[in-house]
C-alpha cells in the first residue's frame, strides 16, 4: 500500500509539472496505478476470519445447496459462531461488485432497499457444550435490508469499532436467460481418463443482446469452489437467440477425485472414519490415516462435493447445542511437493488456504499431519497442493479420474452498452455423474 500511495503522489507531481516532464510519463503512471489498484482490490476482497470465528455459512434458505449463489428475491441466511462467547456486537455491510470482483461504484440506494449496513441482532450463547460460543444469525431480505439488483456481492462483518472482522462473497442472479450445461469426458487422448469438458448454451429469446462478444461474460465453477473460476470465455457460435460455448480444452477441468468424509455427530465414539476419540478439554477425533490416491484405481465415494452439514444426535438444535472438537488428520504421501504446501481442503472454511489448514511433515511418523477445530457434523474434505501464489492443484495427491462426480455451475453476466454495472442474468448447473453410467 506504501508503493501505491507513493505512485499517487508521483502522479500528482507530474500532473503539476507536465510541461517539464511530458505526458508520456503521466500515461505510464496511470497504467501503473490501474494495475496496482486492481491487485490491491483483488487481494483485499476476501478476508479470512480470526481464530475465534468458526462455521461461517451463507446459503439459500430454499435449497439444500451450500453454494452462496442465490436467486434475486429468495431468502438466504448468514450465520457464524464466535468462540469468545462474549456476545460481541457485530454489524454487517453489503457491497456490490463487478464481474471481476472490483467495487462497482454504485451507491447503496442503487442496489439496496433500506440499509446496506446494519447490526446483527439475532445471537444466542451455546449451551450443553464443552466449547462456549455465541451463535450469530441474520436472514435476508429483512425489514432493514433487501437486495434489489443482481450481481456479485461482498458481505463484510464489522466489530463494535467498525473494524473489519472477515468477509464472505456471494452472488445474486436473476433468471432472465436459460443456461444449459453439459459435461463430457475429455476428447483429448492425453486427458481422456482425467478431465471433464464443459459445453454451454445460453438461450435468450426475451432479451435482445446487441453485441454478445462485448456485453456477455461467462463464469464457470467446479463444485462451487471460488478457486476454480474459469472466465474470459467468449461465445463460439451465435444461432438466433442462442449463444453456444463449445471450446473443448478451453472449457475443461481436472476431474479430481471424490471427496473424503467424516461424521462427528456422535462425538463420543469411534466410527468407520474415526479411529479413536480422546477427551481433554475438548473432544479430539483422530481420523484413520489417509493414503495418497493419485496412483490407485478410482473408487466410488458418495460425497456432497466438499460441503458440510452441522448436526448432532444429542440435540434438536444443532446451531446452539452442537459442540466443537479437534479433528486430527494424517496423510501418507511419499511424493515430493517441492515448494508447494499441502492443505486440508473443503468448504468448511470457504475453500480458503490458511495457516490453519496447512499440513506439516512429522519426521517421526513419516506422515503429513494437521488438525482443525470444527463443529459437530458431516464434513467432506480432500488434500491439495498449492504454490506460493495459492494456485490449487487437486490431482497431485488425490489423482484425477473422469468417473468423479463433480457439479459444474455457469453464471451469465450482462452489461449492455451504457450500463454502469454487471448483471447476473442466468444460472445453470450440471453433474458429471452421467459419465459413470
Amino acid at each position: 500500500q506504501f508503493y501505491y500511495f507513493y505512485l499517487k503522489l508521483l502522479a500528482l507531481f507530474l500532473l503539476i509539472n507536465n510541461k517539464k516532464y511530458g505526458m508520456k510519463h503521466i500515461y505510464i503512471l496511470i497504467i501503473l496505478l490501474t494495475a496496482f489498484s486492481t491487485v490491491f482490490a483483488q487481494s483485499n476482497a476476501v478476508i479470512a476470519p480470526p481464530e475465534n470465528i468458526k462455521t461461517i455459512i451463507l446459503r439459500s434458505s430454499l435449497t439444500n445447496d451450500y453454494a452462496p449463489i442465490i436467486r434475486l428475491g429468495d431468502n438466504f441466511v448468514f450465520e457464524f459462531d464466535d468462540l469468545n462467547a462474549d456476545q460481541q456486537q457485530y454489524s454487517y455491510r453489503i457491497e456490490h461488485y463487478d464481474y471481476n470482483w472490483q467495487p462497482s461504484g454504485l451507491t447503496d440506494t442503487e442496489y439496496i432497499n433500506g440499509y446496506a449496513t446494519d447490526w446483527i441482532r439475532n445471537f444466542d450463547n451455546a449451551f450443553n457444550t464443552l466449547q462456549p460460543y455465541t451463535h450469530y444469525r441474520v436472514t435476508f431480505p429483512n425489514e432493514n435490508t433487501s437486495i434489489k439488483i443482481s450481481g456479485n456481492y461482498l458481505l463484510t462483518v464489522l466489530d463494535e469499532n467498525d473494524e473489519v472482522v472477515f468477509t464472505r462473497p456471494f452472488i445474486i442472479y436473476e433468471p432472465a436467460v436459460d443456461v444449459g450445461v453439459t459435461v463430457h469426458q475429455s476428447r483429448d487422448i492425453a486427458t481422456l481418463k482425467t478431465d471433464h469438458n464443459i459445453e454451454l448454451v445460453v438461450n435468450h429469446p426475451n432479451l435482445n443482446i446487441n453485441n454478445p462478444g462485448q456485453e456477455v461474460k461467462i463464469v464457470v465453477y467446479q463444485n462451487n469452489d471460488w478457486n476454480t473460476r474459469l472466465d474470459g470465455i467468449k461465445p463460439q457460435f451465435y444461432r438466433g437467440s442462442q449463444l453456444l460455448y463449445r471450446y473443448g480444452d478451453k472449457l475443461s477441468y481436472h476431474a479430481g477425485n471424490e471427496f473424503l468424509y467424516f461424521d462427528t455427530k456422535q462425538i463420543r465414539v469411534a466410527t468407520n472414519t474415526i479411529a479413536r476419540v480422546v477427551l481433554d478439554d475438548l473432544f479430539n477425533a483422530y481420523l484413520y490415516i489417509n493414503e495418497a490416491r493419485a496412483n490407485k484405481p478410482y473408487t466410488l465415494y458418495p460425497d456432497i462435493n466438499g460441503n458440510f452439514v452441522i448436526r448432532t444426535i444429542d440435540s434438536d438444535d444443532s446451531a446452539l447445542e452442537a459442540d466443537y472438537c479437534w479433528v486430527h488428520f494424517a496423510l501418507e504421501y511419499y511424493g515430493d511437493p517441492g515448494r508447494d504446501a499441502i492443505y486440508i481442503y473443503g468448504n468448511f472454511n470457504g475453500w480458503q488456504l490458511t495457516d490453519e489448514n496447512t499440513m506439516t511433515y512429522n519426521e517421526a511418523s513419516k506422515l503429513y499431519t494437521g488438525k482443525l477445530l470444527l463443529k459437530q457434523g458431516f464434513y467432506n474434505y480432500t488434500y491439495v497442493t498449492a504454490n506460493a501464489e495459492k494456485q490449487v492443484d487437486n490431482q497431485d495427491i488425490e489423482g484425477s479420474f473422469y468417473q468423479t462426480e463433480d457439479r459444474y455451475t455457469a453464471l451469465v453476466y450482462y452489461r449492455p452498452f451504457g450500463s454502469r454495472y454487471d448483471q447476473v442474468i442466468g444460472y445453470g448447473s450440471a453433474s458429471s455423474e452421467i459419465l459413470r453410467n
